[in-house]
Parts: structure tokens; sequence; C-alpha cells
């Protein structure tokens, strides 16, 4: 029905590929408080692994004021991740 390519339809191997996630996730004191979003992107990101590419993520957090507002850091969003993905 559809003629849209997935990430199944294309060759990945040697590959760096940049996925655009949603881990704008509520994170109260450094801790997730809900992992759904983060969650729902691991089966992309592990086929990509599996498959030979280099992934890069990319994702924001918040509305932050100033570059330094430590409030909206993505560092506890990548180490949840690093745990689920062990470390790969």
């Amino acid at each position: 029905m559809f003629n849209k390519k997935t990430i199944r339809d294309i060759d990945v191997k040697g590959k760096k590929v940049l996925v655009r996630v949603d881990f704008n996730v509520p994170i109260k004191e450094g801790k997730i408080k809900d992992d759904t979003r983060i969650k729902g992107a691991i089966p992309t990101i592990d086929y990509l692994l599996d498959h030979g590419a280099a992934v890069i993520l990319c994702s924001h957090l918040g509305r932050p004021k100033t570059a330094a507002d430590i409030e909206f850091t993505l560092k506890p969003v990548g180490e949840y991740l690093a745990k689920l993905l062990g470390n790969r």
C-alpha cells in the first residue's frame, strides 16, 4: 500500500546512521521517571547495531534558556540507555 522505505530496506553495514529519537522524558533529581520513549527506541537501535551501523542519536530535553542550564542535560538518559544496551 505504501511505497516508503524503512531501515530494513537499506544496507546500513559500515554506515553512520543519524537517528532522531524522542528522549524528552520526565527526569526528577537525575532519575528517569518514565522510560517508555527510551525503551521504544531500542528495537531500531538494536537493529542498526546488529547490522553493522555506527549509530548517532540526537534528541532534546525540555526548552533550556541557556547552554549552562544543567536541568535539561541528557546525561541521565545516556547513562540509562547505555545500561539497556549493555554498553554496546
